[in-house]
């Protein structure tokens, strides 16, 4: 009997690249001698045209299977329904734009196949992206695996291959602000890495904007790493150590040749109101995300399901 994968797409707003998208994934599935497939695409509310094309294509294809959410709830969100909903002996994690190859799906499974527990994409080349994106993704990688308490690779997305025993793990972790790969390193598993270059979109424009990549960031830091708290602490220290550095030469300069000690006090009185709330702030981002687990809200809400019963 052959083994069962599962292809998970999550969807928002794709209309003018899905019909390539499927094309070219479905491709890639049959290619996969000796494997049966599903794909399952998760629609995370879109406002275009997307809902209705996948209806027609799982009208006409049954191996795929479609997840509807009531509204936007997010790209990591979006995986973990197309997880919660899969039944394959592993599990594969693409985007619908066609950044990430399908065809680098086969290289994953060789992966999987030679024992990995984990395949991920590390990306060699990111094409037809701006300077300031790919700057950008340098630093936040790079500044994410230092303040990170558990190693996650560098220059990788969500594109990868996880074998059902990883995906049973992953579903037991139910906390809100998810971060995927971060979760994936926490776990320890056998991962390997898979080389590949990174495609310009095919169509359409990116839906990761600059306020959704942040939160990305925030939630990767805050959700694996108390560094924030202990830098908040370790600045407080070399400012409270400066401080009194400034407050015995302010008693010098005073006593020579006299100034304004008032200017100092307030000096160091706003630099110690602002260290104040820089960790009043980064406290009250960890208690927010205590508030977000302990009101036990589902992690989504599915509208509408097609073909979940087969």
């Amino acid at each position: 009997m052959n083994k069962l994968l599962s292809l998970i797409v999550p969807v928002f707003n794709e209309e003018e690249v899905l019909p390539v998208s499927y094309a070219r994934m479905s491709a890639a599935m049959q290619a996969l001698t000796g494997y049966d497939y599903e794909i399952i695409y998760v629609n995370d509310g879109s406002r275009d045209g997307t809902m209705k094309q996948l209806r027609a294509i799982a009208k006409e294809h049954k191996e795929v299977r479609v997840i509807s959410f009531s509204r936007n709830f997010g790209h990591q969100l979006a995986v973990t329904a197309g997880m919660d909903n899969a039944r394959g002996d592993a599990l594969i994690i693409i985007d619908a734009d066609l950044q990430d190859p399908p065809e680098v799906i086969a290289e994953l499974v060789k992966a999987w196949e030679n024992g990995a527990d984990i395949a991920y994409g590390k990306r060699l080349k990111r094409e037809g992206e701006t300077v300031f994106k790919k700057l950008t993704a340098f630093c936040y990688y790079r500044l994410l695996n230092a303040m990170s308490a558990y190693p996650i690779p560098l220059d990788t997305g969500d594109f990868r291959l996880l074998d059902k025993k990883v995906a049973d793990v992953f579903l037991k972790m139910r906390e809100h602000n998810r971060f995927l790969r971060g979760m994936s390193g926490w776990m320890g598993f056998d991962a390997v890495p898979v080389e590949y270059v990174r495609h310009e979109r095919q169509a359409g424009k990116t839906k990761y904007t600059l306020k959704k990549m942040l939160r990305l960031a925030f939630d990767g830091i805050l959700g694996f790493s108390y560094k924030p708290m202990s830098l908040a602490l370790y600045a407080g220290a070399a400012l409270g150590a400066t401080g009194m550095l400034g407050l015995i030469a302010l008693i010098i300069i005073a006593a020579t040749i006299g100034c304004a000690p008032w200017l100092w006090a307030v000096d160091a009185l706003v630099l110690i109101n602002a260290l104040t709330l820089a960790a009043i702030g980064v406290q009250g981002a960890y208690l927010n995300r205590i508030y977000d687990e302990v009101r036990g809200r589902p992690l989504y809400i599915a509208a509408e399901t097609i073909n979940l019963d087969r």
